[in-house]
């Protein structure tokens, strides 16, 4: 499923069209706190690559083992750096039906300091 890049909230946010409480970045990837926190600590790590939802990502691209693979391996880094010393919890919907509301793929990581 390919959405709308043009008007898709986090390909702004990556560039800078809209501001956002970004927390890191690198190469590859943007994370920012949720503007709807669920817990004290509740940010999302957002791919630079639009790529609509999880279940786009084919499981024989390397390309998308590798950015799986490097989002779920910042997640405990940036969650330690916000302060889930005694864990946090991530989550990806996929789809509507599962809660998702923006189509850019994202994983939201979620703890109490």
């Amino acid at each position: 499923m390919n959405h709308d890049t043009n008007n898709c909230i986090f390909c702004k946010i990556i560039n800078q069209e809209i501001p956002a409480q970004k927390i890191y970045e690198d190469e590859d990837f943007i994370a920012f706190n949720d503007i709807k926190p669920h817990m004290p600590v509740h940010f999302l790590i957002v791919p630079k690559k639009h790529i609509a939802m999880l279940a786009d990502c084919q499981r024989d691209d390397n390309s998308h083992i590798m950015l799986l693979g490097k989002m779920m391996t910042l997640a405990p880094v940036i969650a330690s750096q916000q302060g889930c010393k005694d864990g946090f919890k991530v989550m990806i919907n996929n789809g509507a039906g599962a809660g998702q509301e923006v189509f850019h793929l994202h994983l939201h990581v979620m703890g109490n300091k």
